[in-house]
């Protein structure tokens, strides 16, 4: 493996996300039937970055090179796509398969611009019976102010309701559920969460409750076909976008029994490369050690997820000054730092890698100093953790060169920018705008960058992602230039941290996230040059096919 020193110096030098070995892996030979594609191909191998045709065998790459050299070779199978562009395969560093095929059976609150545009979806896609469940509002499309119990009241007086916002970091109930919480005056805040209280009705709660405050809400727990059902749908909608894989986060027993299952039955069309939740981590994981990867796998349970901090929609996320539009407010650690570096470093100790949520400036200052505390503690006996700071919306940039000095990967959601672009300003103030998703800063310093998008919060189109990256505007091509213009990236910057920065993540660099003899042969195949239309039209581009270990999707 190559030194921290050699990465560092490749991602600044090249402009690489992310790095791979100098010399590709020399694999036993493959077995299977050989495949010649010809299309248009950028590797993200520096060696070698474009290509005219690619020879596969079985799940590898066997060449690279030009279309005549490579049908010399013999008989294979042709697939004629000289039309189209192949990508290494975009992987969604960080993700929630669960949420995404839950979201599908429940109501969609996404893009709602008032209340009452709620109560109309609500009306109109509420079950006939039991709780109402719905997710995707965000009250900054309706001018700030949070909804209440009250309002939900009018429509649905007797059946439960419960909304998660769209970050799913709060949620809106009505007063039944309120009944059940038996939340009252005098029910103190839990650690990591709120419960939002009216001071003109003698602090009664108003029915929205922040972080883990929701874990008072009974809902009811999915059965394990649920679950089965969610994931698989998911997952056929992530491979039908142009996904090979996905970092799945936050994942309990049954998932990943279910993942387990499906991923040995070939019943997963992308690899998931799982972590599991800090409940399930704090209750013993069932006893299960690291698994030693395989690069064939569709599923491993590769780390764990913890939560430092909340979000900045609904002011969550802990800063280190209070917030400029709530000054008695900063947020909330999700615990003591010192529990902090308790957590990580068991989870380092058991050979899992850990991935942390970390939003806000206190929050990210926070996790830096626990991880520099671990890593300072496993020394040699942990030779390659590489830890994860999950989202880094707010950073203080001092904060920028210590992640990389520690090693530390960003794992950041490009969509998740353009989408609080309009109220960040208003939620942080101006100062500390310098390190808002700052993903130019994270490259200059040497941080490894991986993308994704966090679905369901998000869409979870990668070309979305990739729109994003480069531009930092809207749908509709706002701010002129773009949110803070000079934190873009390049198209191949971009591509890379859906590529080789997830593969780096993911410590599966060695066979994927590059388009060389020796890696899998995971493929996303585009009917459009993402490197030359204009960016606008990314999201436009239609995926022609998705290739994971060189199978078809």
């Amino acid at each position: 493996m190559f030194s921290r020193r050699r990465l560092l110096g490749s991602l600044a030098c090249a402009g690489l996300l992310a790095c791979r070995r100098d010399t590709p892996p020399s694999p036993p030979p493959s077995t299977g039937a050989s495949r010649l594609i010809r299309a248009n191909i950028y590797t993200n191998d520096p060696a070698n970055p474009r290509a005219e045709a690619l020879l596969i065998r079985g799940p590898e790459i066997l060449a690279l090179g030009s279309f005549a050299e490579l049908e010399s070779r013999g008989p294979a199978e042709l697939l004629d796509w000289r039309d189209a562009t192949i990508l290494p395969g975009l992987t969604d560093a960080h993700a929630h398969l669960l949420g995404l095929g839950q979201t599908a059976e429940i109501v969609d609150l996404r893009g709602a611009a008032s209340v009452d545009e709620i109560l109309t979806r609500l009306r109109e896609q509420a079950p006939p019976e039991g709780w109402i469940l719905g997710r995707g509002w965000d009250q900054n499309l309706w001018g700030g102010a949070m909804p209440t119990a009250a309002q939900l009241d009018a429509a649905f007086p007797e059946r439960p309701v419960w909304l998660r916002r769209v970050d799913g970091h709060a949620g809106w109930a009505n007063s039944v559920v309120m009944k059940l919480t038996a939340i009252d005056a005098s029910t103190a805040n839990p650690e990591g969460g709120e419960i939002l209280r009216d001071p003109a009705a003698d602090e009664a709660a108003t029915g929205v409750l922040v972080d883990t405050a929701m874990d008072l809400v009974p809902v009811p727990e999915p059965s394990a076909a649920d679950i089965e059902r969610w994931l698989i749908a998911a997952t056929k909608q992530a491979a039908a976008l142009g996904l090979t894989g996905v970092h799945e986060m936050g994942l309990g027993p049954t998932a990943h029994a279910v993942l387990t299952k499906l991923g040995q039955a070939g019943g997963l069309p992308i690899r998931v490369h799982g972590y599991a939740s800090e409940g399930w981590w704090t209750a013993g994981l069932d006893g299960l050690a690291r698994a030693p990867l395989s690069p064939s796998d569709r599923y491993t349970l590769a780390g764990v997820k913890l939560y430092v901090d909340g979000a900045l929609g609904s002011r969550g996320a802990a800063l280190i000054q209070p917030y400029a539009d709530r000054p008695e407010h900063r947020g909330a650690l999700m615990h003591e730092p010192a529990d902090f570096v308790e957590l990580a470093r068991g989870i380092v100790e058991r050979g899992f890698q850990v991935a942390s949520h970390a939003i806000g400036d206190l929050g990210n200052r926070t996790i830096i100093d626990a991880y520099a505390q671990v890593l300072a503690a496993v020394g040699d006996a942990q030779p390659d953790p590489r830890l994860r700071v999950e989202h880094v919306q707010i950073i203080d940039p001092a904060d920028i060169p210590r992640m990389a000095a520690l090693g530390l990967v960003a794992s950041m959601q490009p969509t998740h920018a353009t989408s609080d672009m309009p109220w960040v300003e208003a939620r942080v103030g101006k100062d500390r705008l310098a390190g808002a998703y700052a993903w130019q800063r994270m490259l200059a310093a040497g941080v490894p960058l991986a993308f994704g998008s966090d679905f369901p919060v998000e869409r979870p189109s990668p070309l979305l992602g990739l729109r994003a990256a480069v531009t930092r505007q809207d749908r509709d091509g706002q701010p002129e230039g773009g949110w803070l213009p000079d934190q873009r990236v390049s198209m191949a910057e971009a591509v890379a941290g859906f590529s080789s920065g997830a593969a780096y993540a993911a410590q599966r660099d060695d066979h994927l996230g590059v388009l060389a003899p020796g890696y899998r042969a995971d493929l996303t195949c585009l009917n459009g040059d993402p490197f030359r239309v204009d960016p606008s039209e990314l999201p436009d581009l239609e995926v022609r096919a998705t290739l994971v270990d060189g199978e078809l999707g």
